[in-house]
């Protein structure tokens, strides 16, 4: 008996001293992180003359500059009269800079430095839009091509993503050239025309003009993630994300061949019941969750100004990880910076009721983390389904992700530095880009490649994305121009 006893009791001193030392590893981990923010004084607020700057991006979004892939041409009327708006809207800016048309309908701006050997840099931004859904005109507060300033926003497509950060660019640098200001570097305003439908003849075009040219850029930044407020969960401050990764992009064509017959009589294996089962199998085996470099640092870098558990859990990743990633599998847009996702997009199989059709497809679309590959997701696919009468096909334009940029070089620490002085309440870190930009066709002319969008927004707004009641802040779209044109005047000054 007195053995057992001390057999028990030493077992459960061997258990306190085990959660006494679990607990000092996480404490440490929790006081040792230092806080990763730069300490910047704000800059007082540039003059911004706020509403006859959003007038004119109201008059913007008049302009239905719908992209389509199929079409490239037919919303051409639009693209040049928006083009006409520009020159109109900033004429001491096209005064001081070179245009080019570039791809048909792409701008290409060059306001050249004074010094020669100093390394350009590019601000990037879309023209194109994409359209509204049918049928869901009459559920917009204003109409969607209206552009109507109201209640203090702008509302309308395009007012966000992206002639948001087109115009701002541009009246910040209107501001500029009627100050006086002279870049030391050139400047490059790059604005594709079709980056809804992939940016092949747009972005793409362009960043192969730059290599044609032999132009090497320092940097360049374009729409990407935004401020956030109330979306991380235990920060009590937004979150600016500076996107400094970008998910690949790979579309997948399933085709499914079987014996086309009438209906009374199925055989064993349909084209449709195939192709069911294969995309329920795709469903059901998703590619694993995984914290792992960019977003790994943003973790690293958000959890020192935490508070609670999430600091804890964020600075102790070695025993919270599981739970952290179940957490964000909960939702599609925190599972989406965790994940290559899977969605089923496009199914199409049979046109009569009592006719066993001859073949079913189906189109798949993938959003990669770095580290996953297009070759690495069509195995997965081939081995998940498990159909050898199932054939494979990739989407003309799918790309991998993007080289990751790293947060040491002093263009990263510039921009860190801009986005303080402009809004001193938020917490700066690198972050993920979920879904596909205009960059990505950079890669062969710049190893630093940054997504940030100056856009305040909660979780409402990021409805309004690609949604319905698109709408851009007033006065958030004056700090868009402030944030440009102090970006312009510390990058270039």
């Amino acid at each position: 008996m007195r053995r057992l006893v001390r057999i028990i009791r030493n077992v459960l001193l061997a258990l306190i001293a085990a959660i006494i030392a679990v607990a000092a590893v996480l404490a440490f981990n929790v006081f040792s992180q230092r806080s990763r923010q730069l300490q910047v004084a704000a800059v007082p607020k540039a003059h911004v003359d706020t509403q006859a700057a959003a007038a004119r991006l109201a008059e913007a979004i008049r302009f239905r500059t719908i992209s389509s892939y199929e079409k490239p041409d037919q919303h051409a009327e639009a693209l040049r009269g928006m083009q006409a708006h520009l020159e109109k809207s900033f004429p001491a800016f096209h005064a001081a800079a070179k245009r080019e048309i570039v791809g048909d309908y792409s701008l290409l701006y060059t306001w050249e430095g004074s010094d020669p050997k100093a390394q350009p840099i590019a601000l990037l931004a879309h023209q194109d839009v994409v359209p509204v859904a049918p049928g869901t005109d009459k559920d917009w507060q204003q109409p969607p091509w209206d552009g109507v300033i109201s209640d203090g926003f702008i509302w309308g497509r395009g007012s966000w993503d992206d002639k948001g950060n087109l115009y701002s660019m541009l009246e910040a640098a209107e501001l500029l050239v009627k100050a006086g200001f002279k870049p030391k570097r050139t400047i490059y305003f790059a604005f594709g025309h079709d980056e809804e439908t992939a940016g092949t003849r747009g972005a793409k075009n362009i960043a192969a003009l730059f290599a044609s040219r032999g132009v090497k850029l320092d940097f360049v930044i374009d729409e990407g993630l935004l401020i956030t407020d109330g979306l991380v969960k235990g920060l009590d401050k937004p979150a600016a994300l500076i996107g400094l990764a970008e998910k690949g992009y790979t579309t997948l064509v399933l085709h499914a061949e079987a014996t086309p017959g009438h209906s009374s009589m199925p055989p064993r294996d349909t084209a449709i019941g195939m192709m069911a089962a294969a995309l329920a199998r795709l469903e059901d085996n998703k590619l694993p969750l995984q914290i792992r470099g960019t977003v790994a640092e943003m973790f690293a870098t958000l959890a020192p100004e935490m508070n609670g558990v999430s600091r804890v859990a964020l600075s102790n990743l070695w025993l919270f990880k599981p739970l952290l990633l179940r957490e964000f599998a909960k939702s599609g847009p925190t599972e989406a910076t965790v994940r290559t996702t899977t969605a089923l997009t496009i199914f199409s199989a049979g046109d009569k009721d009592n006719v066993l059709p001859g073949h079913a497809e189906a189109t798949v679309n993938f959003r990669l983390i770095p580290g996953d590959t297009e070759a690495s997701v069509t195995g997965h696919v081939r081995d998940t389904i498990r159909n050898d009468r199932i054939s494979i096909k990739p989407f003309p334009g799918n790309t991998d992700p993007p080289p990751v940029t790293g947060t040491a070089s002093p263009s990263y620490q510039m921009l860190n530095k801009t986005i303080r002085e402009i809004f001193p309440d938020v917490i700066v870190a690198p972050g993920l880009m979920v879904a596909a930009t205009d960059s990505r066709h950079y890669v062969g002319v710049t190893d630093k490649i940054f997504r940030f969008s100056p856009v305040r927004a909660n979780g409402e707004d990021l409805k309004r994305f690609h949604g319905t009641n698109e709408r851009l802040s007033v006065e958030g779209y004056a700090d868009m121009i402030r944030f440009y044109r102090r970006l312009l005047e510390n990058s270039a000054g």
